[in-house]
C-alpha cells in the first residue's frame, strides 16, 4: 500500500522529472552516493518505494554487503519485479558495487540465491594470491565506452572493494576490464542498464565525472 506522504509526492509526478531515485534496501553508504550526487548538481531522494522509482528520471542501485542479504530484503520490500521492469522499461540505471553483482543471476557468495537476472552471468570469488578482499585504487582498461566513461581517459584509476567480481556470459556487456592477478569485469553496460564494481562515489574527480555522465545521460539541452 502506498503511504500517504508518498500519494502526496506522487500527485505532484511533474516535479520527478530530472530526480535521480537511490534505491534503499539497507545495504549501502547512501549518505556517499547522494552528496557524490548532489555535488554535480543532481536533484537525489533515498527511496524504498516502488512508487518512487517508478517516477524517477532514472535510479541508482548501490550496495555493500553479501548477494544473499541483499536479495532477501529487496523481497522483503517488494523491489525485485520493479527493478525488473524499470530496467526494462529503458529508465537508466546504475548499479554500484554490490548493486552490480545483483543484475545478475546468482553468486558464489550465497549458493541457491537467485539475483535479479537482468544479465546472464555469475559472480565468482576472487582466487588468488593476491589479498583478497580486493581493496584500494587500481586502473580501468576500456573495452566498451559506454555513456557513462564519456571523457574518461584508459587507464584512469578507481576505488574498489570487494572479495567477489562478475563473469558475464556475453562478452558485449563488459565495458571495463581491470588487473588484480589476472584482468576480470570491473564494469558493464546493456542500452539503458549500466553498472561498476569500483564506488564512483569514492573516486574523486574520475568518479564524479561518471557520475555527471549518468545524471546527463539521454537529456537534450
Amino acid at each position: 500500500m502506498v503511504r500517504f506522504y508518498e500519494l502526496l509526492i506522487l500527485s505532484h509526478a511533474g516535479s520527478r522529472d530530472g530526480m535521480i531515485a537511490i534505491v534503499d534496501y539497507g545495504m549501502g553508504n547512501l549518505f556517499s552516493v547522494c552528496k557524490a550526487l548532489e555535488h554535480v548538481g543532481a536533484q537525489v531522494e533515498i527511496t524504498d518505494s516502488p512508487e518512487i522509482l517508478a517516477h524517477a528520471d532514472r535510479v541508482i542501485l548501490p550496495g555493500v554487503g553479501a548477494f544473499g542479504d541483499a536479495m532477501r530484503e529487496l523481497e522483503r520490500r517488494g523491489l525485485v519485479q520493479p527493478l525488473r521492469d524499470i530496467i526494462a522499461s529503458g529508465k537508466p540505471l546504475l548499479g554500484i558495487c554490490l548493486g552490480l553483482q545483483i543484475l545478475f543471476e546468482s553468486s558464489e557468495e550465497s549458493p541457491g540465491v537467485a539475483g535479479l537476472g537482468v544479465l546472464p552471468g555469475h559472480c565468482r570469488r576472487f582466487v588468488t594470491r593476491l589479498k583478497v578482499p580486493h581493496m584500494g585504487w587500481n586502473q580501468l582498461r576500456i573495452a566498451r565506452r559506454s555513456p557513462v566513461l564519456r571523457n574518461i581517459e584508459e587507464g584512469a584509476w578507481v576505488y574498489f572493494v570487494h572479495s567477489f567480481y562478475v563473469a558475464p556470459s556475453r562478452e558485449e556487456d563488459a565495458a571495463t576490464l581491470t588487473e588484480y592477478d589476472g584482468e576480470f569485469v570491473s564494469s558493464v553496460w546493456r542500452d539503458n542498464l549500466f553498472a561498476t564494481q569500483f564506488h564512483p562515489e569514492k573516486s574523486q574527480k574520475t568518479g564524479l565525472h561518471m557520475l555527471k555522465n549518468f545524471v546527463e545521460y539521454g537529456r537534450k539541452d
